[in-house]
């Protein structure tokens, strides 16, 4: 389960545009943050992605992002362009093909390696979507796979871009949310040339109009209340905000817990709505394990922050990372078991911590993690400050060392305090 959301232009109140992504998955699933430089490439080449290899294009562009770890691709990123992408598991009639291909996150790394905008981003996709189909292992090593949906975005403007095997359809955006089913009706705007054929071939659509692609290709049997409780909590949020939307109140949406706010209480039950909340702790399905939150600027010549979070945000810190410097190798780390150098295992031990009693420590960690946060973000504004300078110079190289050095420094004392306070909380 996944939940993206996307502020456009005015949405916001600086006019930079915002995305950002929930990563629901397996909940001792380690996701660390990957870096990958631009690269020109030999004819002939060919890129091995999760399960099949594919060729490989002239140029990809510098990008990073949360990988589960046995996974090629990305669950949601960015690229040196300002494009992010994010993906969403979705339940369709259409039978997942049994040959693998690629998979969702396979989808939105090539995305970004090789669309300079967010529509050229979904062209690729697409494209790739009809070559290549969508098959294999998605959920675990040896389990399902699933259809997807993204959201894309750039400085100027969004889409919603869902998927059926090698079928699609797509539509902009300015305002919006995406979870876990197809949410288009007729209100589409391009698409495969047998989208609509197919449905009527299988008699999912028989009406004279346009097809409805939620009413067509939805499949019925998944309760909508897995997912489309999350995406009107979302979409709430997100017009209540209109127009004064900014990087700490998308932090907060991906962390909300409907009625108690940043803080979860285990209300309800599998089968209730009020159970599936944007932070999910969705035991046994399905647990927050990585976020994201993206401006994406006009102007990226400077060195620009994306902030990235371990495990459930409502317990841990959102920390500024750049694509311009060389991100510390502990947000890379981390794979199956524990790792005590990885960022990612740091996180989900104080998230550990803070089960035991949800209602009494994530107030404490809330509490706690204001003062470091005022303390990054200070040191934040006179590193940005310093990088942009050097690069009006012309002296990136310098501009990427100030990055990295304060990324290095903030992730070294961000892994220090959450040992502190799970250490405080046992």
């Amino acid at each position: 389960m996944c939940d993206s959301v996307v502020a456009v232009g005015a949405e916001t109140s600086s006019g930079t545009t915002l995305f950002a992504k929930n990563s629901d998955r397996k909940e001792r699933e380690c996701q660390p943050f990957l870096q990958f430089s631009e690269a020109s490439h030999p004819p002939q080449a060919r890129t091995r992605c999760t399960h099949i290899e594919i060729p490989q294009v002239a140029e990809t562009y510098r990008v990073m992002g949360h990988s589960p770890w046995w996974v090629w691709g990305f669950e949601h990123g960015v690229n040196e362009h300002a494009v992010a992408i994010g993906n969403h598991a979705v339940f369709s009639k259409e039978l997942l093909e049994p040959t693998p291909g690629l998979i969702g996150m396979d989808l939105v790394r090539l995305g970004l390696e090789r669309g300079r905008t967010a529509r050229e981003a979904l062209e690729v996709i697409a494209t790739l979507v009809e070559s290549y189909g969508q098959g294999g292992s998605a959920l675990a090593p040896g389990e399902g796979g699933y259809h997807n949906s993204f959201l894309l975005a750039d400085p100027s403007e969004a889409w919603i871009l869902e998927t059926s095997n090698r079928r699609w359809v797509a539509r902009g955006t300015r305002l919006d949310a995406v979870s876990n089913h197809f949410s288009m009706g007729v209100d589409w705007e391009i698409s495969s040339r047998d989208l609509e054929s197919f449905a009527r071939a299988h008699g999912w659509w028989s009406s004279a109009g346009r097809v409805d692609v939620a009413a067509a290709y939805r499949e019925s049997r998944i309760p909508g209340f897995v997912s489309e409780g999350r995406q009107g909590r979302a979409r709430e949020l997100l017009r209540a905000g209109r127009g004064r939307h900014d990087v700490a109140g998308f932090q907060r949406l991906l962390s909300d817990h409907l009625h108690g706010g940043l803080v979860w209480h285990g209300e309800g039950k599998l089968d209730e709505e009020r159970f599936w909340t944007l932070c999910a702790h969705s035991d046994p399905v399905s647990w927050t394990t990585a976020s994201l939150v993206a401006p994406l600027p006009a102007d990226s010549s400077a060195p620009w922050p994306v902030w990235i979070a371990f495990a459930t945000p409502c317990t841990g810190i959102f920390l500024p990372v750049y694509l311009d410097g060389v991100l510390p190798p502990a947000l890379a780390r981390g794979g199956e078991g524990p790792d005590p150098e990885s960022a990612w295992w740091a996180f989900k031990r104080l998230q550990d911590a803070a089960a035991a009693d949800w209602a009494r420590h994530t107030p404490l960690l809330r509490e706690a993690w204001a003062e470091f946060e005022d303390e990054v973000e200070a040191e934040r504004k006179t590193a940005e400050a310093s990088a942009r300078a050097a690069s009006v110079d012309g002296d990136r190289d310098a501009a990427a060392l100030i990055v990295s050095d304060f990324m290095a420094r903030t992730v070294e004392d961000a892994m220090k305090r959450a040992e502190m306070l799970r250490a405080r909380l046992a």
